[in-house]
């Protein structure tokens, strides 16, 4: 039995962040990272398809408390994952990472005020060490991401068998698939998609990227030449600090304008697309069914894929699957593609919490019965809270405003002598939403398992930093919502 103040579960980007936040702001607290995987890094780590990177700036993605300080804004997975690495060394909470621990439940108990976590040590390196280990803590930190780190979701397709080619989704990239001179279909208009595409065209002999239904592609420079001109005069930190700033509002103003004027958003995203292929630009291809940031946006760092598309290496198709056959595909529309390799670039499957069970007193948590509390805890839970980030910016931000107020919330609580903390919903007039207001296949599928969102603040997730920012920052922690005990 291990005992601890605070349990991280996750060492990725935000479990390292949380980690760092806990070792400056709670030096007094005795922490543990707990990682079911081998290494840190998360999805930075797990994710090694061809050209892999954010479609977020690393000056909104990075941590607040350390720089980004590489030139380019829009990072290559590697480069996001060595930042991860090196932040972690530099604040010495590598130190505190159990890896090939997989957290399969975790259960409150009132009387003792501690959760108590069955966790299964994994990997094939056991040196004659016990399968299962309990581990204590008076504070549970999920950081566990949110979605299904052992699978990706892929379409039921009729005849998938049939295929006599190399089947392949990005979530599980094999290192020695060869796709020099190869036919490539990748099926998917995602952020997944966009980033596969012009990569793999720069070796395959051609990529076609069949879609359902198109997605908003905006292109954007991968260098951000204010910050780095920022950087040229000013100290590091300074430099970061405004160019976050100046991302940050960006991000919100074009957000508010996107779903304030939606057909304006249209036309500009339309020009812009127009402007980047020219001859070649055929509305249907981008035109999606919904409204801006009904779904998210896909970004084009320096116009990759319409380059792409421009010097006849990609080719769009938007059609249906009718079924598999023995070389490629046939579509609804009776057209043939050829493939020798397959990319189903289909989307992810949520799994909040990363599965794991969670009871308060013998009681099971029914996630889809909870509420969020300020985007971060779940009502009637206590001594817990997770870390998600944005659907419209940067997963970072998020995160790091939920570090900061886990800090501001521990340290609360040891100067009243409280031990326990449980958001608790008084208002009989809430009414309640889903948690995520997206029509993404990915979400749609998964909200029945979801928890849900109140109709008022502190129930209600803003999606906004700003207002986040004066909540978890500088709100009261004893807001007549939040019980202490």
């Amino acid at each position: 039995m291990k005992h601890f103040d605070v349990i991280i579960v996750g060492a990725g980007l935000s479990g390292i962040g949380a980690a760092c936040h806990l070792k400056t702001k709670c030096p007094q607290k005795s922490f543990v990272i707990l990682e079911s995987r081998h290494v840190m890094g998360g999805t930075w780590d797990l994710f090694r398809y061809p050209g892999v990177r954010s479609d977020s700036d690393m000056y909104t993605l990075g941590y607040r408390f350390r720089p980004w300080r590489e030139p380019k804004a829009i990072a290559d997975g590697p480069d996001i994952l060595s930042y991860i690495e090196d932040t972690a060394r530099e604040y010495g909470v590598d130190k505190a990472i159990r890896f090939n621990h997989r957290v399969r439940s975790a259960s409150w108990s009132s009387d003792d005020a501690r959760w108590t976590l069955e966790v299964e040590r994994t990997g094939e390196d056991m040196n004659g060490h016990e399968a299962l280990l309990q581990f204590t803590c008076s504070f549970l930190f999920l950081c566990t991401g949110y979605y299904d780190y052992e699978q990706g979701y892929t379409p039921d397709w009729q005849g998938i068998n049939r295929f006599r080619g190399t089947i392949v989704h990005p979530q599980k990239w094999p290192t020695d698939l060869d796709y020099a001179n190869k036919r490539v279909v990748v099926i998917g208009s995602g952020a997944t998609a966009i980033t596969l595409v012009p990569a793999l065209a720069v070796h395959a002999k051609h990529v076609t990227m069949l879609q359902r239904s198109p997605s908003y592609v905006v292109e954007r420079p991968a260098r951000d030449k204010i910050a780095n001109a920022l950087r040229s005069f000013l100290p590091a930190r300074a430099a970061y600090v405004l160019a976050r700033w100046k991302n940050v509002l960006v991000t919100v103003f074009f957000y508010s304008l996107a779903r304030k004027r939606p057909d304006l958003f249209k036309r500009m995203v339309a020009r812009g697309v127009r402007r980047q292929i020219g001859k070649q630009y055929d509305s249907k291809h981008f035109t999606p069914r919904y409204n801006p940031w009904d779904q998210r946006l896909c970004f084009a760092p320096d116009a990759d894929f319409f380059l792409a598309i421009r010097e006849g290496r990609v080719s769009i198709v938007t059609d249906e699957i009718e079924t598999f056959t023995e070389d490629g595909l046939l579509l609804k529309s009776d057209v043939q593609l050829k493939a020798d390799i397959i990319v189903t670039a289909t989307g992810l499957v949520l799994k909040l919490i990363s599965g794991m069970q969670l009871l308060v007193d013998g009681s099971a948590v029914r996630l889809p019965k909870t509420l969020v509390y300020k985007g971060m805890m779940f009502s009637d839970v206590p001594n817990l809270a997770f870390a998600i980030g944005y659907t419209n910016a940067s997963w970072t931000l998020k995160c790091d405003l939920a570090s900061e107020y886990v800090c501001r919330l521990l340290n609360h609580m040891e100067r009243k002598g409280y031990t326990v903390c449980t958001p608790r919903l008084n208002d009989a007039d809430m009414g309640e939403e889903p948690v995520i207001d997206f029509t993404s296949g990915y979400v749609v599928r998964a909200l029945p398992m979801l928890p849900h969102q109140g109709s008022k603040k502190p129930w209600r997730l803003h999606q906004n930093y700003i207002k986040d920012l004066s909540m978890l920052r500088y709100g009261r922690l004893d807001d007549g919502t939040m019980e202490f005990k």
